[in-house]
This record gives C-alpha cells, sequence and structure tokens, in this order.
C-alpha cells in the first residue's frame, strides 16, 4: 500500500477545512492523526508538545494500517450496537484512511455503496477492498450473520429488528 506524504497530507487537510464540508472535524482529525509532529504542528494547539501528541495520536497505534484495522473493529462494533452517529462518524473515519493508504479507489467504492443499516454496506466495501475480515472478523455466528445481513442492505433480523433498523 502506498501511505501519502506528509506533504499530501497536510494539503488535503487544508482542503477539507477549506470546504467546511466536515462539520464535526471527523475528516480532520484523521489526517492530522496521521502526522508527525512536526509536520502536524500548524494544525495544532499551540501549546500541545511533542510528548503529548505521541500520546495522542490515534490512540498511539503504529501507523496506518494498524489503526485502519482496529477502526475497522470498531466501526463494526458501532454497526452492531446499531449506533447512527458513530456508524456514520465510522464510515467518514474509514473514507479517509482509505485515501491515507493511497487507495482512491476504494474512497470512489465508498461513496457509491450504499448507507443503509447504519454504513455497513460502506464500511464492507472499505474491508473488502482491502482483503481484511468484514463477517470473519466475528466470532459469534449469529452477530456474523446479522452483519452480513445489514451489509446486504437487509434488517439484522428477518423477523424484525428490536433496535430499529428498517430494509
Amino acid at each position: 500500500m502506498t501511505i501519502r506524504t506528509p506533504e499530501e497530507i497536510a494539503a488535503r487537510l487544508r482542503a477539507v477545512r477549506a470546504t467546511g464540508t466536515d462539520l464535526f472535524g471527523f475528516c480532520q482529525e484523521v489526517l492530522v492523526e496521521a502526522l508527525d509532529f512536526g509536520h502536524a504542528r500548524q494544525f495544532l494547539d499551540p501549546d500541545m508538545t511533542a510528548p503529548q501528541w505521541d500520546q495522542q495520536r490515534w490512540s498511539q497505534h503504529a501507523d496506518t494500517e494498524t489503526y485502519a484495522r482496529w477502526y475497522l473493529e470498531f466501526a463494526i462494533d458501532k454497526i452492531l450496537d446499531h449506533r447512527s452517529g458513530s456508524a456514520s462518524r465510522s464510515v467518514q473515519k474509514l473514507a479517509e484512511l482509505a485515501w491515507l493508504l493511497g487507495r482512491d479507489d476504494l474512497v470512489t467504492a465508498m461513496d457509491d455503496a450504499d448507507y443503509p443499516m447504519y454504513g455497513a454496506p460502506k464500511v464492507k466495501t472499505f474491508a473488502d477492498g482491502l482483503g481484511w475480515p468484514f463477517t470473519d472478523a466475528i466470532d459469534d455466528p449469529e452477530l456474523r450473520q446479522m452483519l452480513a445481513r445489514m451489509a446486504a442492505g437487509h434488517e439484522c433480523d428477518p423477523d424484525g429488528c428490536a433496535w430499529g433498523c428498517r430494509d
């Protein structure tokens, strides 16, 4: 995988900020946390120190791919928990992670995928595009089946969802 350079990340971060479309800053968060302190400094609180930054970024994950794998699991949990706001945030962050990994094709595929069922089709597109486990990451067969149904755009339970998802 081609990881973006700090200069490319900083340019994208400035472009995202300029558009004003990242209302809650989720995309900016992923992008700035991909930078080392020297490159991130221009986007941080002036009082932030390098040691503070190193402890804050990406919950101290080693690199973009490691963080993306961890975040994919987080996103799957949010889908299964029927957490609409968290699931939406996860989709945005995974799209930025796909960009950071140099996968513009995957960003486009995620944009083209449907959103129903807490973004499950988009998250599945991310996982499949990178060849990473999606339903296979779930040990519980019932939850695995639930996730597969949601990724196909269906309610989690064929007999009706108690939590509110709808076909």
